[in-house]
């Protein structure tokens, strides 16, 4: 996928990872990006700041599959074919089991909001034997998140409905990309605790590094996209050996919360 001369479209984009990837886009030579966000005056002022003309923000709730719709049909009319698609919006919600609306707003955002883009947006890049679908997971989806379980759990979602549409639908001429990083400097982590298991995970990346991997991922058709190299060996461990993955994973709760 070659960014040059497409129409992007970020969700997700007027802060963290979703602003540096706008940011990216527009420096490689998009021709239009699509900064989409819940905040109208962020959305609109991102789009303003972005290197380039042309360039659009809207605000959208991507879980309001209606809205998602009339976003899609818009921009396609307005700005012309989407080419590149980041399903990037996300969520923080609720610690531990937190509540029932905790679990509904993540799985919203987390799942629905991919397959409602999906639905209106694949159809067209399929029509056109050309495109790129990417779905911003977390490494939480390939392993856990121990201090909040929606979002844990949900994220699981967002890998499995991106690996599901790159089998059913990849090899047509659209591709299909799962951005799985750890902990990366945004807004949401910001909020994190100080015995936060994502931050004593590893290194915590600035947003621009997380672009930078996208583009190479995006350069080489790479499906499963990892900021954090050592993602890779922590989810083969896991694999091998999921008791002993439980273990490890119980001792370092317990060295973060030894009150509990």
């Amino acid at each position: 996928m070659d960014v040059v001369g497409e129409v992007a479209v970020v969700t997700g984009g007027a802060s963290g990872i979703g602003l540096a990837l706008a940011h990216r886009f527009a420096v490689e030579g998009a021709r239009a990006v699509v900064v989409v966000d819940l905040d109208p005056a962020r959305a609109a002022a991102v789009a303003a700041e972005l290197a380039g003309s042309g360039h659009l923000g809207l605000a959208v709730d991507v879980a309001d599959p209606v809205a998602v719709a009339a976003m899609v049909d818009r921009v396609e009319t307005q700005v012309g074919p989407i080419g590149l698609w980041c399903s990037n919006a996300g969520v923080a919600t609720g610690r531990d089991l937190a509540a029932d609306e905790d679990w509904t707003r993540a799985w919203d955002v987390h799942v629905m909001a991919h397959v409602y883009a999906a639905r209106h947006v694949l159809p067209r890049m399929l029509a056109r034997d050309r495109g790129h679908f990417m779905i911003t997971a977390s490494a939480a989806g390939l392993l856990t998140e121990m201090d909040l379980a929606p979002y844990a759990v949900t994220k699981h979602g967002s890998v499995a409905l991106a690996e599901w549409l790159a089998i059913r639908y990849g090899g047509a001429g659209v591709g299909f990309s799962c951005l799985c990083p750890q902990a990366v400097a945004t807004p949401m982590l910001a909020t994190a605790p100080p015995e936060s298991a994502t931050t004593a995970a590893g290194a915590v990346l600035e947003p621009e590094r997380v672009a930078d991997a996208v583009m190479a991922a995006l350069a080489s058709s790479q499906f499963l996209i990892l900021p954090h190299p050592e993602v890779a060996d922590y989810a083969r461990r896991r694999s091998a050996d999921p008791d002993r993955w439980i273990r490890g994973m119980r001792r370092l709760w317990a060295s973060l919360h030894p009150e509990s």
